[in-house]
């Protein structure tokens, strides 16, 4: 048995518009009908596992919860962020509260983001991590690289374990496009997928040797926790004076007991919108198109319509995302700068990188039809059973 640990922060820039500030892109359904935590969560079906802890932004709870109900998994634990730490602090927050009543489960911690195809590779690559974790050994998941990729940081192999997995020799940042290139060559870099598995006081006792300042402020954050139903607000106080890292940097780049399982899923980290048009399913022309789309003359785009037609006619190569309050059309290789949009919108003071019209509430939704200087037009939408509070 092990506790699986979905890291579900985010602040939804990369894939703007059709992620927001309050709607990141591991609550949309980018891959299919499920959201991507969704799909992370029921891609542990057939392990051996106990049901997930989520770690996720205070402001995201409610969107978080629901989604678990949907797929039949309510009362799960949820650990609110009162504002990201990066992922040291946050896996110590879920490390630290496995280990109450004196457990010392095995944590497999993953992002709430990212794209599997290969299931039976999946469960294989975590099966055997497993046993490596079992040895007190920290693990990570190295994915078998398909290409020179400069997005991704890497992970060079050492000795080999017991035909299981392999020493880490050292973590390496992005490289340019040479380095990469000479990495997929050797056969012994992979690329960093960010996830791990270990025991929880194994990884607390590194990061205390490590980061003992990073972990009293946790224990803190964690003893002064207010428990609210299935949500766990941590003390904000201690929290947010705790040090910003991530795991590589506060323990991974240091432990001399960091190993390496190799993992071939077909796996994908969607940071990018060119990233979702290389996984979706794409017509003869080289089109991935979702929504009310019509296209003519048209080749190697990516086209999501939300709540309108959008046609396009004679493009190539370019990124056409439709929501009802916003539009972004892109060069399909320059959406890593979108970043740079979504700056240009809070600067000059507006909304549409925070939410979107429409708005998810514990009791249901509701949709901003129109906004004026002094009012406001709302359509609601209230789940059978549930309530709004009074309103004058």
């Amino acid at each position: 048995m092990f506790v699986p640990v979905i890291m579900a922060g985010g602040s939804g820039t990369r894939l703007w518009p059709l992620s927001r500030q309050l709607y990141p892109k591991q609550y949309l359904p980018l891959t299919g009908e499920m959201s991507m935590l969704q799909e992370t969560v029921l891609r542990l079906e057939g392990l051996s596992c106990a049901p997930p802890v989520l770690v996720c932004n205070e402001e995201h709870r409610f969107l978080a919860a629901e989604q678990m109900r949907r797929i039949n998994l309510e009362n799960i634990p949820v650990l609110l962020e009162p504002q990201g730490r990066n992922t040291a602090p946050a896996i110590a927050l879920a490390a630290l509260y496995a280990m109450q009543g004196g457990q010392d489960p095995i944590l497999f911690v993953l992002a709430a983001d990212h794209h599997i195809q290969d299931m039976h590779s999946f469960h294989d690559s975590i099966n055997k991590a497993l046993v490596l974790a079992e040895m007190d050994r920290l693990v990570t998941f190295g994915i078998v690289p398909s290409s020179p990729e400069t997005g991704y940081g890497y992970i060079q192999k050492g000795e080999a374990l017991a035909q299981i997995g392999y020493n880490v020799k050292r973590f390496v940042e992005k490289p340019d496009l040479e380095t990469a290139g000479s990495y997929l060559e050797s056969g012994d870099y992979f690329w960093n997928s960010g996830m791990f598995m270990f025991r929880a006081g194994r990884y607390l006792e590194e990061l205390e040797r490590f980061q003992p300042g990073m972990l009293d402020l946790c224990r803190q954050a964690m003893d002064r926790a207010v428990f609210d139903m299935d949500f766990i607000r941590v003390d904000k106080k201690s929290f947010l004076a705790c040090p910003e890292d991530s795991i590589d940097y506060a323990v991974m780049e240091k432990t001399s007991d960091a190993a390496l399982v190799p993992m071939n899923a077909h796996w994908c980290d969607v940071g990018s919108w060119n990233a979702l048009w290389e996984i979706s399913p794409r017509d003869e022309n080289g089109n991935a198109c979702r929504g009310d789309v019509l296209t003519r003359d048209s080749r190697n785009s990516l086209i999501l319509a939300e709540d309108r037609l959008v046609a396009i006619l004679g493009i190539e190569n370019l990124v056409v995302v439709e929501t009802r309050d916003a539009v972004l059309v892109a060069d399909r290789n320059k959406t890593q700068d979108i970043k740079s949009i979504v700056q240009e919108i809070k600067k000059r003071g507006r909304s549409e990188h925070v939410t979107h019209r429409e708005v998810f509430r514990p009791w249901g939704s509701y949709d901003s039809i129109d906004v004026g200087g002094r009012y406001q037009v709302k359509r609601i939408t209230v789940k059978p059973g549930a309530k709004l509070s009074t309103q004058m």
